[in-house]
């Protein structure tokens, strides 16, 4: 081998090694979130838009302006009450692009069979929510409290149809609980998502839907429908005067919380990012101003607290679903 072929082999090397330190170098960098993000985040809502869920993540988007680089897009995968977004996120690659709105059925679709997965499947970066389930009908329906809503269905069992957000979601759960509490039986109807269950009221094809408070808002406030009662144990914001549950002798409080969450194997550093930029968002007043006009409760806890709750409500949902016996 002459002088210069060796001389040009060995610049030839010399550029690859650079090359591929470089490439190693940017790998190292994403890989510890130092410059996290690079790109678009993608967040998932496992439901159709116009709900509750979907107002809250886009209310998010809006308000992390301030304290991302990058846009976080939303986008809705409705389906299997949720299983279907969820799956998809689970198996996306863990670096912190493609992340999901939790809601209470992480935790209810596997104890009913509905799912594989489980909610450690997923790392927690924060609350942001808790809403109770609410019985919401018509305005000119022949019911103006609960106690005549629930006369109605031991009359004609299944005849009162209730809408549900999908088969095992919360609401269903809690419409079937309030059967439990009562002693009536409901003619439970599923949809992908609460927004449909409540288009399906407004347009006559059920009686009532068990949702939050929050996906009827705005129809309440039109005055095309009225809340007789809310799950919880206190009255709800916005709706001072629907009574609760146990003040009208239902010993019931159920609802739902929604959060944020990243596949489980993301990096220590990326989630350690995604929680400072939630954090900052959540305490933004228009995060708060939105949350407030679509009576969306608020409720902040950082990872940790929240992976707390997953695995308390874990505990209470699984011992639910045992004891009313539900099947898929």
């Amino acid at each position: 081998m002459n002088r210069s072929r060796f001389l040009r082999g060995l610049a030839a090397l010399s550029a690859t090694a650079s090359l591929s330190f470089g490439y190693a170098a940017v790998a190292a960098a994403q890989g510890n979130g130092s410059n996290f993000p690079t790109h678009a985040i993608e967040l998932l809502v496992p439901y159709q838009p116009g709900g509750g869920t979907d107002g809250l993540a886009r209310a998010f988007s809006e308000a992390s302006r301030k304290h991302i680089s990058q846009s976080i897009v939303i986008v809705n995968r409705p389906g299997a009450g949720g299983a279907i977004g969820w799956t998809e996120v689970i198996n996306a690659r863990p670096d912190g692009y493609k992340l999901a709105v939790l809601t209470v059925e992480l935790l209810t679709l596997p104890h009913l069979g509905l799912a594989k997965f489980n909610y450690d499947d997923f790392q927690p970066i924060a609350q942001l929510n808790a809403d109770p389930a609410a019985i919401t009908v018509k305005a000119d329906a022949p019911w103006n409290t609960i106690e005549e809503f629930l006369a109605a269905a031991k009359k004609s069992p299944e005849s009162v149809r209730v809408g549900n957000s999908g088969n095992g979601s919360i609401w269903h759960l809690a419409a079937a609980a309030l059967e439990d509490k009562t002693g009536t039986k409901f003619g439970h109807i599923p949809f992908q998502g609460a927004a449909p269950a409540v288009l399906a009221l407004l347009g006559g094809h059920i009686e009532a839907v068990a949702v939050s408070p929050a996906e009827v808002t705005t129809h309440v406030q039109s005055g095309k429908l009225k809340v007789l009662m809310v799950m919880a144990d206190k009255r709800v914001k916005g709706f001072d005067n629907v009574p609760t549950a146990k003040e009208r002798g239902i010993d019931l409080s159920i609802g739902t919380w929604r959060g944020l969450g990243a596949p489980k194997n993301t990096p220590p550093e990326v989630m350690a990012k995604l929680r400072e930029i939630t954090a900052k968002t959540a305490a933004e007043p228009l995060m708060h101003e939105v949350m407030d006009k679509q009576n969306l409760g608020y409720v902040y806890t950082d990872g940790a607290v929240f992976k707390e709750t997953l695995a308390k409500d874990n505990a209470y949902f699984k011992a639910l679903i045992a004891k009313l016996n539900i099947k898929p």
